[in-house]
């Protein structure tokens, strides 16, 4: 009986490049698929040859190879290869590292289907003789052990087994605010996968503020993804420019050309992408941030201008629940694409001509809180906004201290935003010391209310 050729063949050689690649790129898929996988199913040689040296390396030295790593196994521990074997193997890992895979979680599945299928079917096949003596308990550990392979390996972490690695430093990968103040609080600005929300209310600046952000992490050299939700994408870089180059919005026009020149030899990239209020979904923007990605855009941050205008992706009886899967499924997009989010939320009438605005301003939702990593809020009464002055108060802040009153200079002709060094006092308005009580008061609510929304959640 001719024994039966196992391959990818019927998957062709685009799906097969790419899955030799996925397992060079992605450690716990491929230990997952080590258990299941025999490189043979592999039609071409040189992706034989490039699997194996993975698993070769991972087997004598009990870590997965990096990039790096990987490019001087194949420049140096190919002599038992044919040329032409050496050359394609050298050939696919520079086209590959360059090309960004699609398909990529189809790709792991159906190859991982393929595999447990086989090494289930070669189980049966050893059963058959099995039966012959009766030997049931072998069968069901042969067929148990068959199950049990190319499954997710990853248990968790183990408090004892995995104490270093709570001790190891982990790159948060912070982008500056453009504020040493609350760069110094925040542990030198917002990290990879945090959220942070900007509170205000109406015309206070919230959107100048987004710009703020977004020009300073640009100017830091990071690729910037700006969604805009209310405004349009001109009127979004107009601000931009008026940011970066310190020109007033009013002259852009007439002062183009030094414009140009302020921004052209800035090293990060913009992209400006307006979609109409509750129209996008969080979706929406992942499906949008992937096509960048494949057009091998490196994002490092993403602004959402602003959150409240998303549309949920599910239906839900109140708004407050809206609100809250929205800011959940921000999160989650920061952490997927590691990268941090800023995004802002519209205060309720309290907010209006506050002194300071707490987290109890907080439109409709304020549970759409507990999620953020960072809170601030942009407080200006009328007063303020004719003498260009106001205060950020640091509501939330999961890397250092919050309750922190700044007074501001913020200049909305021109898009500029300066924290001040010395507190803002008139006769008119109350100490600054004065708004920690209401900080103080602010924060004994949002942990009752949080507390209430646990035993919700248990009940």
């Amino acid at each position: 009986m001719q024994k039966e050729n196992i391959s990818f063949s019927k998957y062709g050689k685009n799906f097969q490049e790419v899955l030799a690649y996925l397992i060079l790129e992605d450690r716990p898929f491929s230990e997952q698929i080590e258990e299941v996988l025999d490189v043979n199913f592999f039609e071409l040689n040189y992706l034989k040859v490039f699997v194996s040296k993975i698993f070769n390396y991972r087997t004598k030295y009990k870590v997965h190879p990096t990039s790096k790593i990987f490019d001087s196994i194949i420049r140096t521990e190919l002599d038992d290869e044919s040329e032409a074997t050496r050359e394609q193997v050298r050939r696919y890992f520079a086209r590959s590292i360059v090309r960004a895979p699609t398909d990529g979680e189809y790709i792991k599945s159906t190859a991982l289907d393929f595999c447990k299928k086989q090494k289930l079917k070669e189980a049966i096949l050893k059963s058959v003789n099995l039966l012959q003596s009766s030997s049931y308990d072998q069968i069901k550990k042969l067929i148990d052990d068959a199950l049990n392979l190319g499954i997710d390996n990853d248990y968790g972490h183990d408090f004892q087994k995995d104490f270093e690695l709570r001790y190891e430093l982990r790159a948060r990968n912070p982008v500056s605010t453009g504020w040493d103040k609350l760069d110094n609080l925040t542990k030198n600005g917002l990290g990879k996968g945090e959220l942070g929300v900007v509170i205000a209310p109406t015309g206070a600046g919230k959107s100048m503020v987004l710009a703020h952000l977004g020009a300073e992490a640009v100017k830091a050299g990071r690729n910037v993804v700006h969604y805009t939700l209310e405004l349009s994408e001109e009127v979004t870089g107009l601000r931009y420019d008026s940011c970066i180059s310190g020109v007033r919005l009013g002259d852009l026009h007439s002062m183009k050309d030094m414009v140009y020149d302020s921004i052209k030899e800035i090293e990060g990239k913009l992209v400006i992408k307006e979609y109409p209020t509750k129209s996008a979904s969080v979706n929406t923007l992942h499906s949008h941030l992937e096509k960048l990605q494949k057009n091998k855009t490196k994002i490092g941050m993403i602004i959402v201008d602003y959150g409240d205008l998303l549309k949920p992706v599910g239906s839900y009886r109140e708004k407050r629940n809206e609100l809250e899967s929205i800011y959940e499924g921000l999160r989650a997009l920061a952490q997927e694409f590691e990268c941090p989010i800023w995004t802002a939320s519209q205060t309720n009438r309290s907010g209006l001509n506050a002194e300071v605005i707490t987290m109890e301003s907080i439109s409709e939702a304020f549970s759409k809180c507990f999620v953020a990593d960072m809170i601030f809020s942009v407080s200006r009464t009328i007063e303020d906004k004719n003498t260009n002055q106001g205060r950020i108060f640091v509501a939330k802040n999961r890397n250092g201290p919050d309750g922190l009153v700044f007074p501001i200079f913020m200049d909305t002709s021109r898009v500029k935003i300066k924290i001040l060094d010395a507190p803002i006092v008139s006769d008119e308005r109350k100490p600054v010391n004065k708004l920690v009580e209401v900080y103080q008061k602010s924060k004994k609510e949002f942990n009752s209310a949080k507390n209430e929304g646990s035993k919700d959640a248990n009940s």
